[in-house]
């Protein structure tokens, strides 16, 4: 064999070795080695790094945050309703050598421990709570999921509950009480408006009564709002000191009392009222 074939021979089992032991890392991953089956402490952060062929087995674990949906579960809630619940679960791997050697596959282990997390936490809780304070729901979701998988180098970042799907009879009974609370809602409303506008209408009232020129303001103002608008018929009602007023001028002019008016069907007057009211009309002959 010449000299030439030889280090032909010698060049391409360096290129070989070489290419063994360069290991690419990605900057959202991680490098797990493994040395003849025994983990190293360091592990590999993201670039161009170098491990012994042959000897070192080298993982690429990713840091990325994962969401993963979990499928729709269905329970019984503390007040004995059947719902099926659906969430999503937010989680990064935050110790890659934990993640590779303490559990086989972490993901298929967070998606199971989330179902079952979900089941326990839906029958611990009431309907009106899931409804009503989904955060509440949500960390102590959280909370149940992290607990076995901190073991395994994952954290959990957040957990929601996407939807609660409740069944067709609950959901028209919920109906029905939303609307008989929104009924007395309006109720409620309607009474307090009315017991103020009493209260408010009692102290006019009183204010009217100390002072007599507020009710003919009052009742002027009233006239000129109902004459704003032409298509309606006012009914006036005239002032008794008015009447008074007109009798008494009336009287005056024709020579009579003040006192005494003039009765208007001399037929159906007394008498003794006529004989005196007509010598004070002025005819000579009948006086």
């Amino acid at each position: 064999m010449s000299v030439l074939s030889l280090l032909l021979v010698v060049a391409a089992v360096v290129l070989i070795v070489l290419g063994a032991s360069v290991r690419l890392v990605q900057q959202y991953q991680r490098g797990v080695v493994l040395r003849f089956g025994r983990l190293l402490p360091a592990v590999r952060d993201p670039g161009l790094r170098l491990i012994i062929p042959f000897a070192d087995r080298m993982t690429r674990i990713p840091i990325q945050t994962l969401v993963m949906d979990i499928p729709a579960q269905g329970a019984i809630t503390k007040d004995n309703v059947t719902v099926n619940v659906d969430a999503v679960v937010y989680f990064r791997v935050a110790d890659p050598a934990k993640a590779l050697v303490n559990v086989e596959n972490y993901l298929g282990a967070v998606s199971q421990v989330s179902q079952t997390s979900l089941r326990s936490v839906i029958g611990r809780a009431d309907l009106d709570t899931m409804l009503s304070d989904r955060e509440q729901v949500n960390a102590e979701l959280r909370a149940v999921i992290d607990t076995p998988t901190e073991a395994w180098g994952v954290s959990v970042d957040r957990v929601e509950i996407k939807d609660i799907a409740l069944p067709e009879g609950m959901r028209r009974s919920m109906s029905r009480q939303a609307e008989a609370e929104r009924d007395r809602r309006a109720r409620v409303i309607t009474a307090d408006g009315e017991y103020q506008a009493s209260r408010k209408l009692t102290e006019a009232a009183r204010v009217m009564g100390e002072t007599p020129g507020a009710l003919q303001l009052r009742l002027l103002q009233t006239v000129a709002d109902v004459a704003s608008d032409k298509n309606s018929t006012l009914v006036m009602p005239f002032p008794i000191e008015l009447l008074r007023f007109f009798d008494t001028k009336t009287a005056t002019s024709a020579g009579a009392s003040p006192q005494a008016a003039p009765p208007k069907d001399l037929d159906t007057a007394d008498p003794q009222v006529s004989a005196e009211v007509i010598p004070a009309a002025g005819d000579p002959e009948l006086a």
